[in-house]
């Protein structure tokens, strides 16, 4: 998998869509700075998620974007998605393989070294660790720190997304620590003192 050095962001969509949803995004990955866009919606069924992930994928292609699905290996099948995110309590990364072959997928592996030697066994795509601040979208119940990034940095050479309450005043730290993706989404999309494309902006 390709690293962009400028393209650092993982951007995670909002929960649910709203008016203005698609014409931000566009604002928003106008900045080149998103290498994935994950779709991430909790309450929708499968035939509203395939509508929106349809108009999505065209946005993400537009601005070469890879589009991944969170969970849903099926979904992400249907889609013709880049790939799929999987938790630990998802779908398991050989089971996903036999359907969506050798597309993207990334793992959870919220502060674990051991989860993490599982999915790089497993020829994991990217690895995810976190929560690295508070965040305001999931409540987090495991915390990861900067020594934990440079413990994975040690062991392998997957591309590692550093995840959980990046905001613009501590994602440099995360970065210099050799954080290959940063995964944004309330920062962006629930923002009460900036829109999307201005917070996208801070993020430099």
């Amino acid at each position: 998998m390709k690293i962009n050095k400028k393209k650092f962001i993982y951007l995670i969509s909002p929960t649910k869509t709203y008016t203005s949803f698609y014409n931000d995004l566009i604002e928003v990955l106008k900045s080149k700075k998103v290498s994935f866009f994950q779709l991430r919606l909790k309450k929708e069924n499968f035939r509203k998620k395939l509508v929106i992930g349809g108009k999505v994928k065209q946005i993400c292609k537009k601005f070469d974007v890879k589009f991944l699905i969170n969970d849903d290996v099926l979904l992400a099948k249907r889609l013709n998605a880049d790939g799929c995110h999987l938790g630990q309590r998802d779908m398991n990364i050989i089971k996903a393989r036999r359907i969506i072959g050798k597309k993207i997928i990334g793992i959870t592996c919220h502060n674990s070294i051991k989860f993490a030697r599982v999915a790089i066994k497993n020829e994991a795509d990217y690895l995810a660790f976190g929560a690295f601040g508070v965040s305001k979208t999931k409540k987090a119940k495991y915390r990861a720190n900067l020594r934990l990034l440079k413990k994975i940095k040690k062991i392998t050479k997957t591309p590692i997304v550093a995840i959980g309450g990046i905001n613009s005043k501590n994602y440099k730290k995360l970065l210099l620590n050799k954080a290959n993706f940063l995964a944004i989404s309330g920062y962006i999309w629930n923002n009460k003192k900036l829109k999307p494309t201005n917070a996208i902006k801070n993020i430099k």
